[in-house]
């Protein structure tokens, strides 16, 4: 894990080697001053030789002065170094995300991994800016005031040294029982975010439904979980701060018994039991510090494990050695296809059918049957499981990335649209696209009309998530992003769901018209939406059913006659217009 952390400390690495430096010089001034206030309460204040007092108080000022200095210059670096080492573990981070596909994404969650980018890098910064100073300090203020302290006298120290194995072991004890409650934090952290995510994102269906209470319980469990475990964990965490009161006590207390022996033998004097008796306190302090420094780091281990998984998390879709640079058509084979998610059980079995190049193809088949599934397998979003997916006469596992998918454009019932403004948003189909190119593609998605009716036009400002068009106006946008492509395959998947019959039949009829070319693939629950495909694929459970047009189907396949039916007999079934 540290090995792979330490790669993003990349152009920071001056801060973060002399902030240590730094932090050592203040150490080295600080620990000077006991050490001559010893000389300033002998020879000063007992002797009261007012020249000795001003003589040693201005060099005390001296070295308070260079201390504060260095102790500045130590936060400025260090500050710089953190915050750099931050900014490149999310750029990595992020980086990593981009090459994922579906199943990497699916293994972590959308919301674990918004808290692995955030909470817990955040908490590595900290863990970072930390060790710089405190993980540099602590030790060497403990060191060389012990080293300062028995120049003073011998014996005095040996009361400190006594303590240390009860310290070393109550931290030992700590850190065993405080680390797998840590990572068990986070993953809670993880929960708490997945939910809130669900709830923001859905709350128009949770103020529809009248839901909020169940909201606020699910959100209450999650917490709760949360509490309980962060508080299990600050339990044994809150061991430290006793621990440590006991034996700075016990150091005090020891060392002003012996002292105030070795005054009386006349062994020491009053200014050097102060200065040792400082020392102590400062040796003590640095172990406070120490412990915790080890706590924290405790936390940033856990964190850091999470935040290297996905670093070292390799995608599973990637380009073979020497990849197709060019998409020769749109034709599609599928040949005996099976293909399941992560962990499941095949959704989709012996998938084994032919689409030319040019033709519209609809596809019909009840929720959870596998249309979806079956279309993402063409731009490669996933791998098939056995089988092979061609398209243009290649195996999309030998066709470059990049290349296959941007010939293939898929447009989703519940597609993305980013805050900006609809021609920022179009141009995510073609970054250099001209407004000419954009009003074509709208006009072509029957988007036009609307598009020009909003204040500004291609200026008007999409706001997160499309909140501020309907469903209907924000398909019609993304099936005009996805025209702007130029693809070889377009694939609409329900993504026409909000438009009204006579809306979608105009745009079926700009298909057929202005892109003769491109093979269209049409998910649908309507069949008004297929019926004049050139060929209907019927999907039952992951099979296939039947593969025809609307009149072969009616004639031989049972379930499309039901479909039919069904939509017919329930008055939901709606002649296309005449073109």
């Amino acid at each position: 894990m540290l090995k792979r952390l330490l790669k993003c400390v990349k152009g920071y690495w001056f801060y973060t080697l002399v902030t240590p430096l730094l932090v050592l010089a203040e150490v080295l001034m600080s620990v000077l001053i006991p050490y001559r206030m010893a000389d300033l309460i002998d020879k000063g204040v007992d002797a009261g030789n007012m020249d000795v007092i001003k003589s040693i108080g201005s060099v005390l000022l001296v070295y308070a002065f260079i201390s504060m200095a260095f102790g500045i210059l130590s936060g400025i670096f260090s500050a710089i170094a953190s915050c750099g080492f931050a900014t490149n573990v999310r750029h990595d981070m992020y980086y990593k995300i981009q090459t994922f596909s579906f199943s990497n994404v699916d293994k972590f969650s959308t919301a674990g991994l918004v808290t692995r980018m955030t909470s817990d890098v955040t908490r590595l910064q900290f863990a970072f800016n930390m060790s710089m100073r405190m993980a540099a300090r602590a030790p060497a203020n403990m060191v060389f005031a012990l080293i300062m302290s028995f120049r003073i006298n011998k014996k005095l120290p040996l009361v400190f040294l006594a303590v240390l194995p009860f310290l070393g072991f109550a931290l030992g004890f700590i850190m065993k029982k405080a680390m797998p409650l840590f990572k068990k934090v986070f993953e809670s952290y993880d929960d708490v975010n997945r939910v809130v995510q669900e709830n923001v994102r859905g709350i128009r269906v949770v103020k529809s439904f009248v839901r909020e209470e169940h909201e606020i319980e699910k959100f209450g469990a999650v917490t709760g979980m949360l509490k309980a475990l962060s508080m299990k964990a600050e339990r044994i965490v809150a061991i430290n701060f006793p621990v440590m009161n006991i034996s700075m006590y016990t150091c005090s207390l020891g060392v002003c018994w012996l002292g105030a022996k070795l005054i009386v033998g006349g062994e020491m004097t009053t200014g050097q039991l102060m200065s040792v008796m400082n020392y102590i306190l400062q040796i003590l302090m640095s172990l406070m510090m120490l412990s915790m420094i080890f706590l924290n780091l405790t936390q940033a281990k856990a964190a850091g494990d999470r935040v290297v998984e996905v670093l070292n998390e390799e995608p599973d879709i990637k380009n073979c050695d020497d990849p197709v640079m060019e998409l020769k058509d749109g034709s599609i084979r599928f040949e005996h296809v099976d293909f399941a998610y992560a962990g499941g059980k095949n959704c989709l079995r012996d998938l084994d059918f032919e689409i030319k190049s040019g033709e519209t193809i609809g596809i019909i088949g009840g929720t959870g049957t596998g249309k979806t599934s079956m279309v993402q397998l063409i731009p490669r979003l996933y791998d098939v499981r056995s089988g092979a997916v061609y398209v243009g006469g290649d195996n999309v596992k030998d066709i470059d990335l990049k290349t296959l998918r941007s010939g293939v454009a898929m447009v989703l019932q519940k597609n993305l649209l980013f805050s900006g403004t609809i021609r920022a948003n179009m141009q995510w189909g073609k970054e250099d696209a001209t407004d000419g190119e954009i009003w074509s593609a709208l006009r072509l998605a029957q988007a036009d009309g609307f598009v020009r009716a909003l204040p500004g036009g291609l200026d008007y400002v999409i706001e997160q998530g499309g909140s501020n068009v309907s469903g209907g106006q924000k398909q019609r946008l993304c099936i005009a992003r996805a025209l702007l492509t130029s693809p070889k395959i377009l694939i609409l998947d329900d993504s026409t769901s909000a438009v009204d019959t006579a809306t979608e039949a105009s745009i079926r009829k700009g298909f057929r018209e202005f892109m003769p070319s491109v093979t269209k693939l049409i998910i649908a629950q309507r069949i008004s939406s297929v019926k004049d495909a050139d060929r209907i694929i019927v999907i039952d459970d992951g099979e296939i059913s039947g593969i025809g047009t609307h009149e072969e189907l009616m004639a031989s396949n049972r379930i499309y006659q039901e479909v039919y039916e069904s939509q017919t007999k329930g008055g939901d079934f709606d002649e296309p217009q005449a073109d």
